[in-house]
């Protein structure tokens, strides 16, 4: 993805990355959130990049490493599925 527009909604496009933070009430929910991911990275083969920072903030980072470290149709699938789960913990 070479146009930053394709973004999908609260996302950022980053050093040719996809970024967000997610905020939650605690450190507990950072990590079920992570843990249900997990099943989505892994339908999809692919893998994000991960830090828990601030107790209650996860980071993660989407770029597609085999394409040349560029933002691939596999990280925006990534994304929405990552934002229809994070509605669900509203």
């Amino acid at each position: 993805m070479n146009n930053p527009d394709q973004t999908p909604l609260h996302w950022q496009f980053i050093d040719n990355a996809l970024v967000r933070v997610f905020i939650f009430p605690d450190f507990v929910e950072c990590v079920r959130f992570i843990t249900d991911i997990t099943p989505l990275a892994e339908e999809l083969q692919h893998h994000p990049d991960i830090s828990i920072f601030g107790y209650n903030h996860v980071k993660i980072t989407l770029i597609t490493h085999d394409a040349g470290k560029i933002v691939t149709q596999k990280d925006i699938l990534l994304a929405e599925m990552m934002n229809d789960l994070f509605d669900k913990y509203k």
